[in-house]
């Protein structure tokens, strides 16, 4: 019997579960077995797996996160890690590796395949970032998730004439808060991709102010970065070089405040938008994107990566994925600047 396996790398979103679930069924029509290795990278580096059947794979479809756990472990990190990889990979005789993750975890995949391993990749991050590809899965269900907290803090805003700022996701790209804060209604939406003038922020704030409405809405993604000043993060890098964002929302927050004389406080969405039952999308493209990596082993086309183009599933080399990151364009961001204040 032949063996296909399966991980998932980097952070968790809403998808994966329905992704897995779809490479198990459609290898089983192929009586392949499937080798789900645990913890990303981290799994097929100490060879920890289980046996993927449809018993393990009953239910999964709408619960969140991923029943094979994952980390951000960098096999290219630590020495000795890369040939401790490809030995259980050659010791398990596997036809193929299917590789969920992001950036990191596909740039993983596509340094591996260049080495001769056959690699296929399913592209997944909640920032949605990921180029060569118009939707991963997760991204809906985080927008939507975030909007529902916009909403909710429309009502206690303005009913205690409050400034809210919101902070969502999104450390390089501005996806997340730019969709959200439109479908939510924000009245100003701050992304990685336009350095923020708080001196603007803050007019804009007054001018609202000024016209009679007594409270605002501001959603700022993560990764904002203010005018000449650099990314709000921790100090602690993860393997693969990435510092730990968080405090933007609270610091805009406190020079709203400051410079308006409005009360300020501010909302961090955090993990909430990770956790939970993807949506009827997510779980659809999930779904999609697992049979087609499936027909990619079955066709032997290694070294490249499913992807959403328009409504198609099409795949494309697993390097242009991790080339360079999808931004917002400053096309959409003018759009969304219409509804401020």
């Amino acid at each position: 019997m032949e063996k296909v396996s399966i991980l998932t790398g980097g952070g968790d979103c809403p998808g994966l579960n329905p992704v897995i679930r779809a490479v198990v069924k459609t290898c089983l029509l192929h009586d392949w077995q499937v080798l789900g290795f645990r913890n990303g990278w981290k799994g097929l580096i100490e060879d920890e797996f289980v046996i993927l059947d449809d018993h393990l794979v009953s239910g999964i479809l709408p619960k969140g996160g991923t029943i094979l756990g994952t980390s951000r472990t960098n096999p290219y990190r630590k020495q000795g890690d890369i040939e401790r990889l490809k030995s259980n990979f050659n010791k398990h005789e596997l036809r193929a590796l299917i590789v969920v993750g992001g950036e990191d975890t596909l740039g993983v995949a596509d340094r591996l395949a260049k080495e001769g391993l056959p690699m296929v990749g399913i592209p997944k991050t909640i920032d949605n970032d990921l180029s060569a590809t118009d939707y991963t899965f997760g991204f809906d269900t985080a927008v939507n998730i975030a909007m529902e907290c916009i909403d909710r803090l429309h009502t206690t805003a303005e009913s205690h004439n409050r400034v809210m700022v919101v902070e969502i996701m999104g450390r390089h790209a501005g996806w997340i808060a730019l969709e959200a804060g439109l479908a939510g209604g924000a009245d100003m939406i701050l992304i990685p991709e336009v350095l923020v003038d708080i001196n603007d922020v803050c007019e804009t704030i007054k001018r609202r102010h000024a016209r009679g409405k007594t409270f605002s809405i501001v959603a700022v993604a993560e990764g904002a970065r203010l005018s000449g000043g650099k990314e709000v993060s921790e100090t602690k890098l993860d393997e693969f070089g990435h510092v730990r964002l968080g405090g933007i929302g609270q610091l805009i927050g406190e020079m709203i405040e400051k410079n308006t004389g409005y009360e300020t406080r501010v909302t961090v969405l955090g993990h909430i938008q990770r956790g939970g039952s993807p949506t009827a999308f997510d779980r659809v493209l999930g779904t999609r994107f697992g049979v087609r990596a499936v027909d990619l082993v079955r066709n032997k086309k290694f070294g490249r990566m499913v992807s959403l183009r328009g409504r198609e599933i099409v795949d494309v080399p697993l390097g242009d994925a991790v080339k360079e990151l999808k931004l917002v364009g400053r096309d959409l961001y003018d759009l969304a600047k219409i509804f401020f204040g």
